[in-house]
Formats: structure tokens, sequence, C-alpha cells
């Protein structure tokens, strides 16, 4: 059964230890990179098929780790706009060198 959580606040910590391991999280931040270059590229240019690849292959890759890393079930299921906001802050974080500093704060070595 997914736990339930009353704030983001709460959310947050949570689904860093979901993502404890260090390919895991490098699996997301590339997902959620190419995800969020097609989806723009594609709303740019016009190409619904390539919005829709960005959405598909963002969520590719984060199911992917969490069945063969991390062997949990992804937050999506049971929080999903808390767990897409948690995947580009995921990201933005990793990308400026900021994540290390949340992880220990969540309690991942």
């Amino acid at each position: 059964m997914a736990a339930r959580f009353t704030t983001y606040a709460e959310f947050w910590p949570h689904y860093l230890r979901e993502h404890a391991s260090p390919v895991t999280r490098g699996v997301h931040v590339a997902g959620t990179v190419l995800g969020v270059a097609l989806f723009l590229g594609g709303i740019l240019f016009g190409s619904w098929w390539t919005v829709l690849a960005g959405v598909v292959s963002g969520y590719l890759f984060a199911w992917g780790s969490h069945m063969l890393v991390e062997r949990n079930r992804p937050a999506t299921f049971s929080h999903p706009l808390w767990s897409l906001g948690s995947d580009l802050r995921m990201a933005w974080l990793f990308l400026r060198g900021r994540l290390d500093r949340e992880l220990r704060r969540a309690g991942v070595s």
C-alpha cells in the first residue's frame, strides 16, 4: 500500500529515499532532460508526435529504473503531480550540483 502524504514537504524526502541508488537518479535525470527537450521541442516546432515522445521517454526511463534498479513502485501511481514535480526538481538540483545536500537531509547516503 502506498504511503499517504498530506503535504509536498512530507513527500519530497520519501521521493528521494525511493531514488537511493545513484544509478536510478542518473537514469531519472537523463530521462527527464530528454523528455523535457522532446516535449518543448515538439511544442516549439508543432510536432505532436515529438511532444508525445517526450512524455513517454521520461516515464520509460523512470519506470525502468524503478523496476530494474530500485525494485520499488514509482510514486507516479500514488502521487502523480508531486512525482512529476519531484522528477523535475531532482533533475534541476542534480544539474546545478545541489542534489547531495537534499539527499543528506532525506537520510540518503
